[in-house]
């Protein structure tokens, strides 16, 4: 068991590594993975798809009934030609 005593200085001790330059805890966390770039496709679905929305939508903003199935297919249909 450590005392209370012990237990701050080796708190004390971590806090003044992690503060360090040579901290060899502070190098390990710095890259961020890179992020996954959209395929060609999958763009102009998604450009396709905001075109044909307003179609399948009543006034309000909501989606017809079976408005957004048809909307997907449509959109996909809008990307092949």
């Amino acid at each position: 068991m450590l005392t209370v005593d012990e237990y701050m200085a080796l708190r004390q001790l971590i806090s003044s590594e992690r503060e360090s330059e040579g901290s060899t805890l502070s190098e390990e966390a710095s890259p961020a993975p890179k992020k996954r770039r959209s395929s060609a496709y999958s763009r102009k679905y998604k450009t396709a798809f905001k075109k044909v929305a307003s179609t399948y939508k009543n006034k309000n903003g909501t989606w017809k009934k079976g408005g957004f199935k048809k909307a997907v297919k449509a959109a996909h249909k809008a990307v092949k030609k």
